[in-house]
């Protein structure tokens, strides 16, 4: 490493941890701080994703039109290794993954339909729930909720990586092994999931951002041509994210409405399920850090299906990444404790949907 960039890294300002915080949305960072990881292990030792759709293609270069090496189908757990950008100019989604699967082969998978993922396992121990329960997120790519605390016993739903769930109790079964029970909210129904694939979410996780800037000097701002969305403190840009709103699909056609609106209601989970999945319905458990604008149901949310952002796929609804809902969740009024399953009201943060 030379003396040179050594210097440059010296030499350049330091953010507070705070505006480190706001700006880490959408790359904001990297117009700020030089390439850090020059000096840093591997950031992709670790990384993994999985395949969010039916099937997707691993080919030999980041391209469509390129040589196809393997069929990769929904829920596969690739090995990230780098990413690269496409030669095609015209895509709205440029970004593609180096990856290797599990059979060895090596290749690249368009980004838009593979969910970043990591596997941290957790030690599970034997603790008091809450009367009301704990919130926990999911820590491994996938894990399955069971009718019962048995592996055996039919399996309910597939949940999967950051989505955040109520945990109701734990058991232990013949074999020893710690169980989480998981309230599902959408039927009222109670599952099982193994301990060691969830992680309880710490209160700090969820303290307010910017808490001194009085509510009414906060907006966002959702620009639908744009598919982004931007957080303002009076008229200070603090945070940028590419999203996905209202799309086209074989059943029908979803619009993301424009006008003015305010988080009114929010909750840290819900299990979102409605039409037909085999015509474009959903069945998705544990949405977390959900924000709604309107009493049909239009919400900001974090999203674990796809990873397509910065194009309209959605129902209607303002689809995000989930670090990007946590973060605006945290962002917004009103708070929502921890220890609470929502908050509802008729006031909030400022919405304004435009073209």
């Amino acid at each position: 490493r030379d003396s040179g960039q050594r210097a440059l890294l010296m030499n350049i300002p330091r953010l507070s941890r705070r505006d480190f915080m706001k700006l880490s949305g959408l790359g904001l960072a990297g117009v700020f701080l030089p390439p850090l990881n020059f000096y840093f292990d591997d950031p992709f030792s670790a990384q993994q994703g999985r395949v969010t759709a039916r099937i997707v293609w691993m080919y030999d270069q980041p391209s469509n039109a390129a040589t196809t090496i393997e069929i990769c189908r929904r829920d596969t757990v690739l090995k990230i290794v780098n990413t690269a950008i496409t030669d095609d100019l015209d895509a709205r989604n440029r970004v593609w993954y180096e990856v290797t699967s599990q059979s060895s082969a090596h290749g690249y998978v368009y980004s838009g339909n593979i969910q970043p993922v990591m596997t941290n396992l957790n030690s599970p121990v034997i603790v008091d729930i809450p009367v009301d329960g704990s919130l926990a997120e999911v820590s491994v790519p996938y894990t399955d909720a069971y009718e019962q605390a048995d592996g055996t016993s039919p399996v309910a739903y597939r949940m999967y990586y950051e989505s955040v769930h109520w945990i109701k109790a734990l058991k232990v079964d013949a074999d020893g092994r710690i169980w989480y029970q998981v309230y599902d909210d959408k039927w009222d129904k109670r599952y099982y999931a193994r301990a060691e694939h969830l992680r309880f979410i710490r209160a700090e996780e969820l303290a307010p951002i910017s808490p001194e800037i009085p509510d009414k000097r906060k907006r966002l701002q959702v620009l639908l041509d744009q598919q982004l969305v931007i957080a303002y403190e009076d008229d200070r840009p603090v945070f940028m994210t590419p999203v996905s709103t209202g799309a086209i699909f074989r059943g029908g056609t979803y619009t993301t409405p424009k006008g003015t609106f305010a988080t009114y209601y929010k909750r840290s989970s819900r299990h979102m399920a409605a039409g037909d999945i085999a015509a474009s319905g959903f069945d998705l458990p544990g949405v977390p850090w959900v924000q709604y604008l309107t009493e049909s149901g239009i919400s900001l949310h974090g999203t674990y299906w796809h990873n397509d952002f910065g194009r309209p796929r959605s129902h209607g609804c303002i689809n995000l990444s989930i670090p990007a809902a946590k973060w605006l969740y945290r962002w917004s009024s009103p708070t929502v404790p921890i220890e609470k399953d929502f908050s509802y009201g008729k006031v909030g943060t400022k919405v304004e949907i435009v073209l």
